[in-house]
């Protein structure tokens, strides 16, 4: 299952984990958002063994982290590694395009 971060864990579950993140930007009320969440929890079980975090931030309930990465539209998903964005898809896509973006920084 995908791990839900909040502003006060965001630092430690992600940007010192030392590992490869997929972070989902989401809200309850945003239907793209859930086109994109069961994409996001299959990747969870996917990718756990492999060592990546895979996320959920609620941009309600999370504020200060959605405003740190500029996120203006959702869903955002970020794909951050050694503590930095190095990729970033805004809207909703297939499943394909997200594990082809993450895979590339797996390496």
């Amino acid at each position: 299952m995908a791990v839900q971060l909040t502003d006060s864990n965001f630092k430690d579950t992600v940007l010192d984990s030392g590992k490869v993140a997929i972070i989902d930007f989401w809200a309850e009320w945003c239907g793209p958002c859930k086109m994109i969440g069961p994409i996001i929890e299959e990747m969870s079980k996917e990718y756990e063994a492999k060592g990546v975090v895979v996320g959920k931030v609620d941009v309600d309930s999370n504020p200060e982290t959605a405003m740190k990465y500029g996120i203006r539209n959702i869903p955002t998903i970020l794909f951050i590694k050694n503590g930095q964005v190095v990729d970033k898809q805004v809207g909703a896509v297939p499943k394909a395009n997200l594990v082809a973006m993450l895979n590339k920084h797996l390496s």
